[in-house]
C-alpha cells in the first residue's frame, strides 16, 4: 500500500517520544509532571451552569463560523484588549487554535509564489503544527533559529532577499512557546513592513497572550492598526485553553482581513469542524469575563517569582516574559530529562523535541522545557528537585 512521502521525515510527536525515552525506567521519586502545557488552574465557575442550560444545542448542527453572539463577544474582547475594532466578517470561531493554524495555511498559501515553491517561515523551536501545515501543502518549511542570540525570536529580516520573495506565510508566536519571549511592538512593526516588502502574510499565534509577568504583550492586530498595515497581511489566533484554563473546550478564534476570512470560512464550510452550540454559549460568556483571567494570571506570577527564587544566581536562567514555561539550559536535553526522571521522578520535555535540525544544529538540544501549570506547592517541589539534580 502506498503512503504519502511528504510526512516520511516527521519524527514522532513530542509526547510519544518522551514516553519512549522515560517509560522503560522507574521514577526516582513521587512523579511530578511538568511536561505538557495543560493548565490546571480552576476554570470559570459559571461554565457548568451555562453548559447545562444549553444541552439541547447538541441536537442541532452548530453555526459554521460562530454564533453572532459569540462573534460579538470576541470582537468586544479584542476592542477592550487591543483597542482595535474587528468586525464579525473578519472573525471565525475555531475548534482550538491548532485547527486554525493548520487550516488557515491551507486556505491562504498559494501553490506557487513567483513561479516557485512557496516558503513558510517557522521559528525554531516551534509549535509543531506549523511544519505539518507547510508539508501538507507541499510548501518549503524554513526553520529560523530563535535563540538567546536573537532574543528567542526569529530574525526573519536576516534571510536572503530571494528567499523572502518566495515566502507566502511567516509564523510568529508571542509569547513564544517554549521560551516565553514577548515580541515588542517594534519587532512586530518591522515584521509587518517585511511582509509588505516581500508580499507575505504573518500568522500570529497569540494563545499565551494573557499569561504575562509584568505588562500585557502587544498584539499583532494593534500594531497593524497603528502603522496602517494592510489587514490582509495579518491573521491572529487566540484560544481559551490557556487564557481561561479550558483546554478541553477546544475553543479559539482567528481574526484576519476580510478577503482572507472569506477563504478561511469557505474551506471551513467544506471540511471544517465547527464548535458545538453549547460550547459556543460557554465561550461567549468566557470571552466576556476577565475576573477569572486576572485570578489565574496572579497564580502564574506567583510561580514565576518562585522560579526566580529557586534558580537565583544560576547562569543561563532567564525568566520568561510570558507564557507558563521555563526554558532551562542543560548540556543535553534528552540526557537531562532521563536523569531527572530516574533520580527524582520529575518529568520534563527535552527541547530538541520541539525543534528541528537546521544548518547542522538543533537549537533546542541544549534545553529542557518545564511547564509551571501544576498547583503552586507541587510546582515548587518540582523546581527544587530539578535544581538540586541538574544544577547543584
Amino acid at each position: 500500500m502506498a503512503f504519502p512521502e511528504r510526512f516520511s521525515d516527521l519524527p514522532d510527536y513530542a509526547f510519544p517520544r518522551l514516553r519512549k525515552l522515560l517509560d522503560a525506567h522507574a521514577p526516582g521519586g513521587e512523579p511530578i509532571a511538568m511536561t505538557i502545557g495543560e493548565p490546571r488552574h480552576e476554570m470559570p465557575e459559571f461554565v457548568g451552569r451555562i453548559l447545562a442550560e444549553n444541552l439541547a444545542g447538541f441536537g442541532v448542527y452548530p453555526p459554521n463560523d460562530g454564533t453572532p453572539e459569540l462573534l460579538a463577544a470576541i470582537s468586544g474582547w479584542i476592542a477592550r484588549r487591543y483597542g482595535v475594532t474587528v468586525g464579525e466578517n473578519r472573525l471565525m470561531v475555531l475548534n482550538g487554535t491548532r485547527e486554525g493554524l493548520f487550516n488557515a495555511l491551507i486556505a491562504l498559501c498559494p501553490e506557487r509564489k513567483r513561479g516557485q515553491t512557496p516558503a513558510v517561515l517557522i521559528p525554531n523551536p516551534f509549535y509543531q503544527v506549523y511544519a505539518v501545515a507547510a508539508l501538507t501543502l507541499g510548501a518549503e518549511p524554513v526553520y529560523v533559529p530563535a535563540t538567546a542570540a536573537t532574543g528567542f525570536l526569529p530574525d526573519y529580516a536576516s534571510l536572503a532577499p530571494d528567499l523572502l520573495d518566495r515566502v507566502a506565510v511567516a509564523y510568529i508566536c508571542s509569547p513564544s512557546n517554549p521560551q516565553g519571549a514577548v515580541a515588542p511592538k517594534g519587532y512586530l512593526a518591522d515584521l509587518l513592513a517585511l511582509a509588505e516588502k516581500h508580499d507575505f502574510t504573518v500568522f500570529a499565534d497569540e494563545c499565551y497572550s494573557e499569561i504575562w509577568r509584568e505588562t500585557p504583550p502587544p498584539g499583532i492586530l494593534e500594531v497593524a492598526q497603528a502603522i496602517g498595515a494592510d489587514p490582509e497581511r495579518v491573521a491572529a489566533f487566540h484560544s481559551l485553553s490557556k487564557r481561561s484554563n479550558l483546554p478541553g473546550l477546544r475553543s479559539g478564534f482567528v481574526a484576519a482581513g476580510p478577503a482572507s476570512m472569506e477563504r478561511i470560512r469557505k474551506l471551513r464550510a467544506f471540511a471544517g469542524a465547527p464548535l458545538p452550540l453549547p460550547l459556543q454559549k460557554v465561550a461567549e460568556a468566557v470571552w466576556q469575563d476577565e475576573a477569572h483571567v486576572t485570578a489565574s494570571r496572579a497564580l502564574y506570577q506567583q510561580k514565576f517569582a518562585d522560579a526566580e527564587q529557586v534558580f537565583a544566581g544560576m547562569q543561563g536562567f532567564q525568566p520568561p516574559g510570558g507564557g507558563f514555561f521555563l526554558w532551562l539550559p542543560v548540556d543535553d536535553g534528552e540526557e537531562a530529562a532521563l536523569k531527572l526522571w530516574q533520580q527524582t521522578g520529575v518529568r520534563v520535555l527535552p527541547g530538541a523535541y520541539l525543534s528541528r535540525e537546521a544548518g547542522g544544529q538543533n537549537p533546542g538540544k541544549g534545553y529542557i522545557r518545564v511547564a509551571l501549570v501544576a498547583p503552586r506547592e507541587e510546582t515548587q517541589r518540582g523546581l527544587i528537585r530539578l535544581r538540586d539534580c541538574l544544577y547543584d
